[in-house]
């Protein structure tokens, strides 16, 4: 099987691992397996969402400990279900806590990991996996010798299934398990989550980034970039490098090298000049828009549209456009 760790945020399971799992059980209808999801929680949630992206069991780590995410606690636990069930590979969301999970339970099984990868394929029998490196600049390909072969998948590439209702299987196995030995070591745990206020969607799993960069010269003409954000559906706003060490924005708002990268639908970049370190960041997004004032700006050359003006006189603009679009 191909085991898909499923993370939950808030109670409900994030889309990113939705996409893992529907990406699992696409790849695993070509080797002639299955997709199976894990759940570490004490409550199991909808398991209609797991059965509708290819889940055909659920194993249901069930306990009030993990409930908030301690990295000690869940890499030990799942170590030990991986080697009871033997799987031929493990996927995790590319997201903050699949990053920091994947590689710690890599470690204990000593087994390699493919991060981030944006395509998984099917060669000789065997799972294959591409990645970017160098900022985005090439493509790796990664055929993984040790088993279980694991992999983070980055958020917002690969599809979610789309399956009638009268095509779902009409049931689902959901097996509870209980690991034997408790870790007993030292461990860090979560004790909340503070988020930004009026934050609701995370720049990785938005399907529209309103970025500003530079050319937004103040904190507060972010706000012509948030009141952007509130007219369209799961969109988000976030920034360059530059208007975050200047102050302007918070640090989870960063997209680049340095920052968070990002897929969505559409990246609309205002006032950012495009340096290589932001373009290893939203390069693979699906449709790029710039707006600056310099014609030469390196944007442009990786834009799908390209606007040369001042965004201050276009943002009221594409605003009433918007409004008007969306009333419709």
């Amino acid at each position: 099987m191909i085991l898909v760790f499923m993370e939950k945020r808030e109670g409900k399971i994030k889309k990113s691992s939705l996409e893992a799992l529907a990406e699992a059980s696409r790849r695993a209808e070509e080797l002639g397996q299955e997709a199976a999801a894990v759940v570490m929680a004490s409550e199991l949630g909808d398991e209609s969402s797991l059965k509708a992206q290819g889940a055909r069991k659920i194993y249901w780590l069930k306990g009030e400990i993990f409930d908030s995410y301690s990295p000690e606690i869940y890499a030990h636990n799942l170590s030990e279900l991986i080697k009871e069930l033997k799987p031929e590979a493990v996927f995790f969301a590319a997201t903050a806590m699949g990053r920091d999970l994947s590689p710690r339970l890599a470690a204990k099984l000593c087994v390699s990991l493919a991060s981030d990868c944006t395509q998984i394929m099917v060669f000789d029998g065997a799972l294959v996996f591409v990645r970017p490196v160098y900022a985005g600049k090439a493509l790796l390909t990664l055929k993984l010798k040790t088993k279980p072969v694991m992999a983070t998948l980055r958020p917002n590439i690969f599809p979610l299934r789309e399956i009638k209702q009268e095509e779902l299987p009409s049931a689902i196995e959901i097996i509870e398990k209980e690991i034997s030995g408790a870790y007993s070591g030292a461990a860090a745990r979560v004790v909340e989550i503070v988020k930004e206020e009026g934050a609701e969607l995370d720049v990785t799993e938005a399907e529209v980034v309103i970025s500003g960069g530079r050319g937004m010269k103040a904190a507060e003409n972010f706000n012509l970039l948030r009141e952007l954000s509130a007219l369209i559906p799961r969109s988000a706003v976030g920034a360059s490098r530059a208007a975050v060490d200047s102050g302007w924005i918070g640090h989870q708002h960063q997209v680049g090298q340095t920052g968070k990268t990002v897929c969505p639908n559409l990246y609309l970049a205002f006032g950012i000049s495009g340096s290589i370190q932001h373009l290893a960041g939203m390069s693979s997004s699906k449709v790029i828009v710039a707006i600056n004032k310099d014609p030469e700006a390196p944007i442009f050359k990786v834009a799908d549209l390209g606007v040369v003006g001042d965004l201050f006189q276009i943002i009221p603009h594409l605003k009433e456009e918007l409004k008007k679009a969306l009333a419709e």
